[in-house]
């Protein structure tokens, strides 16, 4: 059996809500495994459904840049949040997100490879800041997002200087409203992004493994009941219908006033304003978000490599 450290009894709870000794119960059922004890506090009733874990692995910045009708957004890691606030790392990751932005680069490697406007390659001044600053740094991930018409809104949450932040957001509005209309209105909507985690655009969208595993949890659950099985069938529908409406962005409930769904504030929008409006697609970058995730299956790889030698 895995040792169960305070370290992670004290993350458990964090991410669950649960209390101490629930944390314990439930890591010593999984043998440790926090993903598995959530899964199985929230069987129990313990814990309130996960969407994305606040929790960071990396340190760094998240950089946000709009031209019209496209936007971009990279996330450039580092090992400490000294260097995030460093005048020179902060350049580098502006700099890196209008050329992202300019060249469409879908990929970190594409990007990578673009040409910097200091000389040499998005590498070599990536090289070259590592040396200079003495730290590890890397361009983790980027995201393009475009309209034909309309307008990509660009947002930071909790910004350190002007597009660069621990959060930033990117939304795609299609319409033939003019830009004072479609401005305010995706800022609002990224805000609910920030805050809210979508997990999709539409609930159709939902990575079906989520949902899968969503099932499996509702299913223990309702099992417990004692109900018949056509009845336990019905709970488990509607417990996963319940999670991917609350998960999809359009029906996700708007923020501002906790009562109206997104893809209704869009259509009162677009009908103020007297054009259609629709709401196409974003991004939502956290910093560090999933390297934890990456990690654990990097080292499983290692693992299972090793085993097979």
């Amino acid at each position: 059996m895995a040792e169960i450290t305070a370290a992670t009894v004290k993350e458990l709870r964090e991410r669950s809500g649960a209390g101490m000794m629930d944390c314990k119960k439930a890591l010593a059922e999984t043998n440790g495994d926090i993903e598995a004890a959530v899964d199985w506090l929230r069987t129990k009733g313990l814990a309130a459904a996960q969407k994305k874990s606040s929790r960071t692995a990396a340190e760094g910045l998240v950089g946000v840049a709009v031209a019209g009708v496209k936007g971009a957004a990279v996330e450039v890691n580092s090992e400490t949040d000294f260097v995030a606030k460093n005048d020179q790392f902060q350049d580098f990751v502006r700099g890196v997100t209008a050329i992202a932005l300019d060249t469409g680069a879908a990929d970190a490697a594409t990007l990578l490879a673009q040409a910097h406007p200091s000389g040499g390659t998005v590498q070599d001044v990536l090289t070259n800041s590592i040396a200079t600053i003495g730290e590890n740094q890397s361009v983790r991930r980027v995201a393009q997002l475009s309209v034909g018409k309309g307008l990509v809104v660009d947002y930071v949450h909790n910004a350190a200087a002007p597009g660069l932040g621990k959060i930033g957001v990117l939304v795609a509005l299609e319409s033939e409203a003019p830009a004072d209309v479609l401005q305010p209105l995706g800022k609002q909507i990224a805000m609910h992004i920030a805050a809210a985690f979508p997990l999709a655009l539409k609930a159709d969208d939902i990575d079906p493994a989520l949902i899968e595993r969503e099932r499996a949890i509702a299913t223990e659950k309702a099992a417990e009941s004692g109900k018949p099985a056509e009845i336990i069938a019905k709970m488990v529908d509607g417990a996963v219908a319940k999670y991917a409406k609350e998960n999809a962005l359009l029906s996700q409930l708007f923020v501002i006033d906790n009562k109206t769904p997104v893809a209704d504030v869009v259509a009162k929008a677009a009908k103020d304003a007297g054009a259609a409006i629709a709401l196409t697609g974003y991004v939502r970058f956290q910093l560090g978000e999933g390297i934890e995730k990456e990690a654990t299956d990097f080292a499983a790889e290692v693992a299972a490599a090793v085993g097979a030698a």
